[in-house]
């Protein structure tokens, strides 16, 4: 009888564990949707897509940058600006953040369902989802960067898969186009195709395989054109050139490695799950790994602590390479107890994208000069606003195309002497007087600590008036009326 409430009680366990594990994508997407919006470059995004919308295609010329008004414009990201504000048009901030998040969720769920179905247990790949997931969540905001995790995690998945070559070059071509539109990374997928199609070439060669790798070799090449396969053409070169060089330039942490102080904090998840996955793969008694993933994840690890921002891209192909040592070395998936519904974790997911959006009220970072925004708009200025230039894009967004900005965060918008001017006035080498003389601001939005020598000026000059000043040191100014 004992032995009997024993099996009752281990099976009930078991359910439990099964429970837990299908509600895994769930909470992932909970734990998105309750992070504020951090990011100060979705504003003008946004705003840059609701006139692609209004022109029905990408925009030739520059709107918003008070200097170079009508010069060449870069379509960089140009169906993510479109289809984000169309998004938020349509659900506003709500509908928006469950839309990005289902679209930075979807690649990690795509390549985790590959492994599920090619045999990895489903504790492996809770595991490796889990693990992934704490490695790239930092970088988490609303920002096009979330199509780039749908495109390389769709990508893993097709390449973990390996349907018959006529289909995987039939859904390849398109999703390596539609990935360069949304975003500019399909050179991530390039370097994917390339080390899996030399590593199955080379066991061809070798004879332990008689598939010769024509599909991903065919879509290696794809992949390669298909960088080039936007409005901006062989252009994006110099274009993406210019992007890393300004950002090193301004010290952007995201551009810089993973061992520099700012970095420090992002570097904590990275090392766990890089742990995690050494300890998973040594405890092994028979090599379970596959040559290609493990290549491509430690390719990406490299360039992850070279430079954080390809983080999101080593997380995802982590997520295989979990799974596969995960699998091997944990116990065995308890597949005679029947597991829970197969529909729960897509109703857990449903329940939550439906619910929390609207539930849980979008918050904004406290990085975010809303409230700043806010009292100028009540001043009714029109003309070019001189704000921080991480301030650009929320004042872009609050107000074009009654005001054009100084500077914002596109980094390959302002050349490289511009950067340096602006350098010049935060660090007080060029006087207000200047910098009126450039720009002709009809106001000011500045943080009184990023902004110092500019901020004190205003604030002795007998021809500014601050209007607000916040709690953070924020500071807006308008003409004084004569």
């Amino acid at each position: 009888m004992s032995g009997r409430i024993e099996s009752i009680e281990g099976r009930s366990k078991v359910r439990l564990q099964h429970g837990m594990i299908a509600l895994v994508p769930a909470v992932m997407l909970l734990v998105l949707l309750l992070r504020s919006v951090w990011d100060v470059d979705i504003f003008w995004q946004l705003k840059l897509g609701e006139i692609i919308l209004d022109h029905g295609g990408p925009i030739a010329r520059e709107p918003f940058a008070a200097l170079h008004l009508g010069e060449p414009l870069p379509a960089v990201g140009w169906l993510a600006q479109a289809s984000m504000a169309l998004v938020r048009s349509l659900g506003g901030w709500g509908a928006l953040r469950a839309f990005d998040a289902l679209c930075w969720l979807g690649g990690f769920w795509a390549v985790a369902a590959a492994c599920r179905s090619r045999g990895a247990a489903a504790h492996a790949v809770a595991l490796a989802l889990v693990l992934a997931f704490l490695a790239a969540l930092p970088t988490a905001s609303i920002r096009p960067q979330s199509f780039a995790a749908l495109g390389f995690g769709l990508l893993l998945a097709m390449l973990r898969l390996r349907p018959k070559p006529l289909v995987m070059i039939g859904l390849g071509l398109p999703l390596l186009v539609l990935w360069q539109n949304f975003h500019p990374s399909v050179s991530v997928g390039v370097l994917a195709l390339g080390v899996h199609t030399a590593v199955d070439a080379l066991a061809w060669l070798r004879g332990r395989t008689r598939r010769i790798p024509i599909a991903s070799a065919i879509l290696t090449v794809a992949a390669i054109a298909a960088m080039f396969a936007t409005p901006d053409g062989f252009s994006i070169l110099a274009i993406s050139a210019t992007n890393a060089e300004m950002s090193l330039a301004i010290g952007a942490s995201e551009w810089r490695p993973l061992w520099i102080s700012a970095n420090w904090e992002n570097a904590i998840p990275v090392l766990l799950t890089l742990l995690v996955t050494c300890w998973l793969l040594l405890r092994q008694k028979e090599r379970r790994f596959d040559w290609s993933e493990l290549l491509v994840a430690l390719a990406l690890l490299v360039m992850t602590v070279t430079a954080y921002r390809f983080v999101l891209f080593w997380a995802l192909a982590m997520v295989p390479v979990i799974a596969r040592a995960a699998t091997a070395t944990g116990t065995a998936s308890p597949d005679e107890v029947r597991p829970v519904p197969r529909w729960l974790p897509v109703a857990a997911v449903l329940a939550v994208v439906l619910v929390v959006p609207f539930a849980a009220p979008t918050r904004f970072g406290p990085n975010l000069p809303l409230e700043a925004i806010a009292h100028l708009k009540k001043q009714g200025v029109r003309g070019t606003v001189y704000a921080d230039f991480p301030y650009g894009g929320p004042v872009i967004d609050a107000g074009w195309p009654a005001w054009r900005v100084a500077y914002d965060g596109r980094y390959y918008r302002y050349g490289h002497d511009e950067w340096q001017y602006n350098g010049g006035i935060e660090n007080g080498y060029v006087p207000l007087v200047d910098v009126i003389a450039k720009w002709h601001p009809a106001a000011f939005l500045i943080q009184e600590d990023h902004n110092a020598p500019l901020a004190r000026e205003l604030g002795r000059s007998p021809k500014w008036r601050r209007v607000f000043r916040g709690q953070d040191g924020m500071q807006v100014y308008v003409p004084k009326k004569r």
